[in-house]
């Protein structure tokens, strides 16, 4: 979260046979505020790092291990399950000094402090990116420093997303598999009525603004422009818009965090949603929307955009009759930043170095692995998924040739017309990232009223909205130790 924040349409049962991995990896992300507000309800007991010494990820290990890791989906999805199993099968076979155990679950925040405390937690085990910091400041992660530089393509992995996993001294705690970048996603059909270029999507919030206007001119209830309101998701899209502007919603003063809510690049925020709400009516009158509201919208042919991660299209097209050819993503617009997030895994700190070893072997060759690109690709066409967007089975999480090379595949094997989201893939990573802000969910809260504010009052003062709102996330960051 990224993780989509408490109510979202995926907490409900999702078609797994359509959508698949796509849903899989949104309903992981959807949960992930959730997992971090579940790590603070106490303090965990610190353990010791791993002695990191000697590492790297040899071929072989000295002799035969068994490691334990999470990640196995549930048989509710079916497809994951048995992608995952088939995984585990052929990485032992060649693998035959390394067993594995799998166990189901991702991050849950209602066991995962007893597990970490009571000594049940899994030597490999999946975290969302709000988590590795915490987890690192409580010594409550193997430190993988000295290991992972033997690990295959390590250093072709986006520079950004290894420092998620990083205390910022050099030292590094678990890995990357999988990111969400929020962008922009449009309706290519809409932009072609309204007399736009659906392949020049809009790259600044002006060209948004206009752009929308002339969108909702089609009239028939058509919106140019929808955003959320409502359960903490309106916050969260707040925080997204004060990036792309350059801002951000906290700031870290030596041990201390500020609120940097009441400043310029809020105010721009709450203007340019104030001027589309009620000066061009570009937004519709219907507000306190969330996110399968916008969706349903989407899908029905009535929106022409909204902020969004890539895994929202396969949602808008299986569970809201969309179609592919009608939808585009473009990079955050502003230029400025962007939210993104996504998950990965870190090692027991009381892991042995041989089970580290293996621990990163396994990583390394079910999710970072070049060399399966075309095989999952194919894998995953045969069983009709879609194949081609920015997200799993072919993450968007690599630079240089690798990420030349997933390209060119996914080209190939492409199900879905991945030339519509071209520029959200030429300009996503070029964008600042920004991850979410420490105690995510309380600070989303309290920015939803300053959404709803803006977009349910005419005469709402954006200067009070903030300065409101930036009062209650100071009391907010100071409970973060």
């Amino acid at each position: 979260m990224s993780n989509i924040p408490m109510v979202s349409v995926t907490t409900k049962p999702l078609p797994d046979a359509e959508e698949g991995q796509m849903n899989s990896f949104a309903l992981r992300r959807g949960l992930g505020l959730l997992a971090a507000a579940g790590l603070g309800l106490g303090v965990l007991a610190g353990c010791t790092s791993a002695n990191s010494a000697g590492g790297g990820t040899d071929a072989a290990t000295d002799g035969p291990v068994t490691i334990s890791i999470n990640g196995q989906p549930p048989k509710t999805q079916p497809f994951d399950r048995k992608i995952f199993d088939e995984d585990v099968a052929e990485f032992q076979k060649t693998h035959p000094n390394i067993h594995l155990e799998p166990h189901e679950g991702f991050m849950d925040p209602k066991t995962f402090s007893a597990k970490l405390a009571g000594g049940q937690l899994e030597d490999v085990f999946y975290v969302y990116f709000t988590d590795p910091s915490t987890l690192i400041a409580r010594h409550q992660a193997a430190d993988i420093t000295d290991y992972v530089k033997d690990v295959p393509h390590y250093n072709d992995i986006q520079q950004p997303l290894r420092d998620v996993f990083s205390d910022g001294k050099g030292h590094y705690y678990g890995l990357p598999t999988a990111n969400y970048t929020m962008g922009l996603l449009y309706n290519r059909k809409l932009f072609t009525q309204a007399g736009l270029d659906p392949d020049k999507p809009p790259t600044t919030w002006p060209e948004v603004q206009a752009d929308a206007k002339k969108i909702a001119a089609l009239g028939n209830g058509i919106v140019g422009y929808a955003d959320y309101s409502k359960s903490n998701q309106g916050g969260w899209h707040f925080t997204a818009e004060m990036y792309s502007q350059g801002g951000q919603i906290a700031t870290k003063n030596g041990d201390k965090w500020e609120s940097a809510v009441n400043t310029p690049q809020g105010r721009a925020v709450l203007d340019n949603l104030h001027q589309m709400r009620w000066t061009d009516n570009s937004m519709g009158q219907k507000q306190l929307l969330e996110l399968a509201d916008v969706q349903q919208k989407m899908g029905a042919g009535q929106l022409g955009m909204y902020l969004a991660a890539p895994d929202n299209v396969p949602t808008v097209v299986n569970q809201f009759h969309g179609s592919y050819a009608d939808y585009g993503l473009a990079p955050m617009p502003g230029g400025q930043g962007t939210l993104i997030g996504g998950e990965g895994y870190m090692i027991n700190p009381k892991a042995s170095p041989a089970k580290i070893k293996a621990g990163l072997q396994w990583l390394q060759w079910k999710f970072l692995n070049p060399d399966r690109f075309e095989t999952n690709l194919k894998r995953y066409k045969a069983q009709g998924q879609p194949v081609g967007l920015p997200v799993p089975p072919v993450a968007d999480i690599w630079t240089g040739a690798v990420r030349d090379k997933e390209e060119q595949l996914k080209q190939q094997y492409a199900t879905v017309p991945v030339s519509n989201y071209k520029s959200y893939m030429d300009g996503a990573s070029r964008l600042k990232g920004n991850i979410e802000p420490p105690q995510a969910q309380e600070i989303y809260a309290a920015l939803d009223n300053v959404m709803q504010g803006v977009l349910t009052r005419r005469d709402a003062d954006p200067g009070a909205l903030l300065a409101e709102a930036d009062n209650k996330v100071k009391s907010i960051l100071a409970q973060v130790k």
